[in-house]
């Protein structure tokens, strides 16, 4: 068996039919289905890497340098080319790099307390920074689509607990107004999600019980739905691509499905009729859940016909197929990618 590996950030692409592997031994990509492994950049290419973010299924991603082997600084962003098995550009920054996301027309680079977007690909410039609460776990999330219909960049607002918008197709002159806000908890953010089109906003706490969904529009709650009672680490949320279900998942191994589209899908408490036990009873509970065999953080993801993913820290990869009845079923095959976890991540 190879040598396991340390893996400091987990990633899906855009359409979740991918995802990027940033490791002590490089970058590798993987195809979901099925599972195949398409790109290994070796570290005496790229060096250990930190974080890693995918343009759709192109030939481009972005790399931050990090972990216990760097050939880059954590303050460059660079741009792989692997059709010319190249890297083609490079972005420096004052202080380290968190997170970078990526769409057709824009490069987003997350700093502690900045965001910067660039145009990109073609003749990159920075279009405007944002100025943003302290943000050391890099939370930023934006609109994958250019064809969506809203282009929003969403972050930690000032305001403890409240999370920004910004249109991403904005100016520099437009970022000067009055800053769009949703208050949407009483404590520090700690994940982010939007849908592919850019109507939809997920967000939790650090407290890891509840996750909120906005309609990004209007700013107004339209679910609240409960992961658990006691606290976890939430790492990932996702939507599906149609919108109707949405997925988590939490240092505790746990990934938890909810219905948004029809909600009567969702479990409730059989005391949420009885009203002096307050708003804890009356949040939705998930539909399904299932907790991976290793009982370690992952990132899941939805895939095609009902189908969810888990990618652990400790390089398993596992399938579930889930019904609306709330039955959760694994796929037979277990797959070990040949990755060890990073405690950092």
């Amino acid at each position: 068996m190879a040598t396991r590996e340390k893996v400091h950030s987990l990633r899906f692409n855009q359409d979740h039919g991918c995802f990027i592997c940033c490791m002590d031994s490089g970058v590798r990509i993987y195809n979901l289905e099925p599972l195949a492994e398409k790109i290994h950049l070796r570290e005496s290419l790229v060096g250990s890497v930190g974080h890693g973010e995918m343009l759709h299924r192109t030939n481009l991603l972005a790399m931050v340098g990090g972990g216990s082997m760097p050939r880059y600084a954590d303050n460059t962003v660079l741009v792989y080319d692997d059709r010319t098995a190249k890297l083609v550009l490079e972005f420096t920054f004052a202080v380290p790099v968190l997170a970078v996301r990526l769409r057709k027309d824009r490069l987003v680079v997350v700093c502690q307390r900045q965001i910067h977007v660039f145009s990109f690909p073609h003749s990159p410039r920075r279009l405007f920074t944002c100025e943003t609460r302290d943000n050391p776990l890099g939370l930023c999330e934006v609109t994958p689509l250019p064809s969506a219909d809203r282009h929003i960049l969403c972050f930690p607002a000032h305001k403890l607990g409240a999370v920004q918008l910004v249109d991403l197709l904005t100016t520099e002159s437009t970022v000067s107004q009055a800053p769009l806000t949703v208050q949407a908890h009483k404590s520090e953010i700690a994940c982010l999600s939007v849908n592919r089109e850019g109507t939809l906003l997920a967000t939790a706490s650090h407290k890891g019980t509840l996750i909120r969904v906005w309609d990004t529009a209007r700013r107004v709650l339209l679910a609240e739905l409960r992961r658990g009672s006691d606290p976890a680490t939430l790492y990932c949320i996702n939507f599906s691509g149609d919108s109707e279900f949405l997925c988590c998942s939490s240092d505790k191994g746990t990934v938890h499905i909810f219905a948004l589209k029809d909600t009567r899908l969702n479990r409730r408490s059989t005391f949420s009729r009885m009203g002096f036990l307050g708003g804890y009873m009356e949040s939705q509970w998930a539909l399904a859940n299932f907790t991976v065999p290793p009982e370690c953080a992952c990132v899941c993801a939805f895939g095609a016909n009902s189908t969810v993913y888990a990618i652990c820290v400790d390089g398993t990869f596992h399938k579930y197929i889930y019904k609306a009845d709330g039955c959760c079923n694994r796929e037979s095959f277990d797959v070990y990618l040949d990755l060890v976890a990073d405690e950092e991540f």
